[in-house]
């Protein structure tokens, strides 16, 4: 095979890159039964291999009408608006959505089963609970799909969509520095996600860039980002012999948490502490004070999935297979100049 160039490989160029018989070789592109699963395997991994100078599979999912969307979480404001903008997208197309949702899922173990379903042409993964290694058997077995928010840094040569959550932090927290804020508490969200990592470090980016050290005992992670771990978190921080002047939460639930918490101290918001989240979920703008947090476009994050999706199913070659989707500071009531 030519791997220098970008001439398309032949199945006679797999048969012979593998060792198998051009007739084996094509028994697993047209998916076909009669074919052992190491075989199959075997085939996959170099196909896998070569990208888009790969023979195409010639299965039916192209054809099939649905597109598998897994999101193994409650559907509420925030998964809810990136699930319901992929339906949407997927409609004018003919195309509906076979969904998977809800925390149970997170134990179901099923992208293994999807590259054999005849009524699935693809699949839209969000914040997917899976391991990288699952992953990467799924596109090489040849499986179009596209990663929403993923979990973990994207494998290559695997489509992804998310939001400039560092960017976005930063925002948030120079805005704070503006306002003369330096004792800043964060309350970050689970270790394990990519997004807590990412705005974590732009959390601490404009601390550095003001000579600020970042102080261990200003930061709590917890490990679901929910308005009662976020309450937990924020009494802690609140209750140290020198609390905070600001908080900053992983996602505008955990901020409200921390206004239940400021509020059981008698501390007024903004007068005496700053509380800004990050999302601009709905409910957020109907607390008071308003919460200041950073807009996510959770619905272009959805349309942009299916936008790569179609694109992949068509058989065109992605050129960017990482977007990151611009993010805005909001600010509202919550914040408000340091404390002297």
């Amino acid at each position: 095979m030519k791997h220098g160039d970008e001439t398309r490989v032949t199945v006679r160029d797999l048969a012979a890159h593998t060792g198998l018989s051009i007739a084996t070789v094509s028994r697993v592109l047209n998916d076909r039964s009669n074919v052992a699963p190491a075989t199959r395997d075997r085939v996959l991994r170099a196909m896998g291999s070569l990208g888009e100078r790969a023979p195409r599979r010639r299965g039916g999912r192209v054809q099939a009408g649905g597109v598998f969307v897994r999101c193994p979480y409650v559907l509420t404001d925030y998964f809810g608006l990136i699930v319901s903008a992929v339906a949407e997208a997927l409609e004018p197309h003919g195309l509906h959505v076979i969904l998977n949702a809800g925390t149970a899922a997170q134990q179901a173990r099923v992208l293994a089963t999807l590259p054999e379903r005849r009524d699935v042409a693809g699949a839209v993964l969000i914040l997917p609970p899976e391991p990288g290694a699952d992953l990467i058997r799924l596109r090489d077995r040849g499986f179009p799909f596209v990663l929403v928010d993923p979990r973990i840094s994207p494998p290559r040569d695997v489509a992804a969509v998310s939001a400039a959550h560092f960017a976005g932090a930063r925002a948030l927290t120079a805005h704070l520095i503006e306002l003369g804020h330096r004792r800043i508490g964060i309350i970050g969200g689970p270790r394990d996600w990519l997004a807590s990592d990412n705005r974590f470090h732009g959390y601490l980016a404009p601390l550095a860039d003001a000579g600020v050290l970042p102080a261990p005992e200003l930061t709590r992670f917890v490990a679901e980002p929910t308005t009662e771990l976020g309450h937990r978190a924020a009494a802690q921080l609140l209750d140290l012999p020198e609390r905070p002047t600001a908080l900053l939460a992983f996602n505008d639930k955990m901020a409200i948490g921390a206004l239940r918490a400021a509020a059981e101290r008698g501390l007024r918001v903004p007068e005496d502490l700053s509380v800004a989240g990050f999302d601009d979920i709905d409910l957020g703008s109907a607390c008071d004070p308003m919460l200041t947090t950073v807009r996510q476009p959770l619905g272009e994050m959805g349309r942009m999935a299916v936008h790569l999706l179609l694109r992949m199913l068509g058989g065109h070659r992605l050129d960017a297979l990482h977007l990151e989707l611009g993010t805005e500071l909001v600010v509202r009531d919550s914040t408000g100049p340091a404390p002297v």
